[in-house]
């Protein structure tokens, strides 16, 4: 037994050398080999839950956390990260009792005291704002009168009419590069062209590549917006031969959130069938308010803002079919075997602007691939993971050839798994500022084979992830 805590314990140390090189996968590992040497130190599932935290595996750190208090009551760090798991899944009532739980144990813990009255706050907040809520609210853009918002004679920026042009798009760039804005009437008229063109495509867009043209899939941007026009620079802009699709996760955490979204929808306008966007979790009112989005449309341009936002991201298609051979979506698959692609074709996704915790919508921007098979509770505290079995029945009942996921960081930018039927993509590289991976993309020709590009991340301005944050809890992660 003691030999087995020897090796136990020198795969901790292990683990703790891949956690400090910010390689939370191989740190997840060592720990896991060190709970199947001995399962009876609470301080490897600890730090396994906080190698969890940094995947955004967030049920697996509660359940982590919760096994290390089983085995010590008075654990105070388990207390912490679990209560900063609950807190990234919005699950606010649990995590306050853990870090009341940690000031109980350590009076004299002051940021556990801050922590404890903020998550308070968020509590009272979420229920005043249930109380109040109207079950089907008016149009944010009812009563804005765009034309109204005086441009001011000194503004040095690109003129915008009734039409985008590639003149203002690459204007907007420039400002964006060197910290400016684009005017508020610019951003409310994008805004607005771009709800009415994305609310009148189907919930699963089906295109082609045709011959002399080709398509970029990109994964999650997440408010990296130095990293974006890194994309665009090595592979080549939106033009009449080259669409792009985006799949999702646009904005939160990244601290240039709008930036990235009226890029996007500046192009989807000034070329409706060049770019296409798929919905993501974080294209959500309840991700937006935790993980920044909110925040710094108030603090850049002002609430109206985030509030027409929040109303386009809800008309955002679902789902993106490729020469009906890849199902592109940000999440995964399904609870059910017998869900087809018609049944994604039928959804209704203008009667539910929220995804809700269950449901076709929650499915697909919320699920994960597992590497066995069936299916499993979600390790992020929302949705479920799925096998390889559950994507081949899927692949052969639809005929296709794999589903292209995001919604998850790759340490390569990407990775092909379940037989190479499920391919994760993910395009924001060194995520966060903390997380050592690649970004990638994947480019599609008229032949429909898929080619990888792999790259790293590029400098930006001295702004760190989450800076428009309203919930400074999580910043502890």
């Amino acid at each position: 037994m003691a030999s087995d805590q020897d090796a136990a314990n020198a795969l901790k140390v292990q683990g703790n050398k891949a956690f400090a090189q910010h390689d939370w996968p191989t740190a997840v590992d060592f720990y896991t080999q060190a709970i199947d040497k001995y399962d009876q130190e609470p301080s490897f599932f600890c730090n396994r839950a906080q190698a969890q935290i940094k995947l955004e595996a967030f049920g697996f750190a509660v359940a982590d956390a919760t096994k290390a208090l089983e085995l010590d009551s008075n654990y105070v760090k388990a207390y912490w990260r679990r209560a900063l798991a609950n807190t990234a899944i919005l699950n606010y009532k649990a995590a306050l009792k853990d870090f009341k739980a940690v000031v109980k144990r350590e009076p004299g813990n002051q940021n556990a005291k801050v922590k404890t009255a903020e998550c308070e706050k968020l509590v009272r907040r979420l229920e005043f704002e249930k109380a109040i809520e109207v079950s089907d609210p008016p149009s944010a853009f009812e009563d804005l009168d765009i034309e109204a918002i005086k441009v001011e004679d000194d503004y040095d920026g690109v003129r915008l009419g009734e039409e985008m042009t590639q003149e203002f798009v690459d204007d907007m760039i420039e400002r964006f590069k060197n910290g400016k804005k684009i005017h508020r009437q610019y951003v409310f008229k994008i805004i607005k062209a771009v709800k009415e063109l994305v609310y009148n495509e189907p919930t699963m867009v089906e295109i082609g590549v045709e011959t002399g043209k080709k398509l970029t899939v990109c994964g999650d941007t997440h408010g990296q917006f130095f990293d974006l026009l890194e994309i665009f620079r090595r592979n080549g802009h939106p033009s009449d031969t080259h669409a792009y699709l985006f799949n999702g996760d646009f904005v939160d955490r990244g601290s240039w959130s709008t930036e990235i979204a009226l890029l996007l929808y500046a192009y989807k306008w000034l070329r409706p069938n060049g770019l296409f966007l798929n919905r993501g979790n974080h294209e959500t009112d309840d991700m937006n308010k935790v993980y920044g989005f909110e925040g710094e449309c108030k603090a850049k341009y002002n609430e109206r803002v985030f509030k027409v936002f929040s109303e386009s991201f809800s008309a955002l298609p679902l789902a993106t079919l490729i020469g009906n051979k890849y199902l592109v979506l940000h999440g995964g698959l399904f609870s059910d075997d017998k869900t087809t692609l018609d049944d994604i074709r039928k959804l209704n996704r203008h009667n539910q602007r929220q995804p809700g915790q269950q449901g076709l919508m929650m499915e697909m921007l919320w699920t994960d691939p597992q590497p066995g098979p069936g299916r499993g509770p979600s390790k992020r505290g929302v949705g479920l993971q799925f096998g390889p079995d559950v994507t081949k029945r899927f692949c052969e009942n639809n005929g296709l050839e794999a589903i292209i996921r995001s919604h998850e960081v790759r340490m390569d930018g990407y990775e092909v798994e379940h037989d190479g039927r499920c391919i994760t993509v993910f395009s924001a590289p060194k995520y966060c500022d903390s997380t050592e991976n690649k970004g990638a993309f994947i480019k599609i020709g008229p032949e429909l084979k898929l080619e990888y590009e792999v790259f790293d991340a590029v400098p930006h301005p001295d702004i760190k992830p989450m800076a428009y944050a309203q919930n400074s809890i999580l910043s502890q992660m």
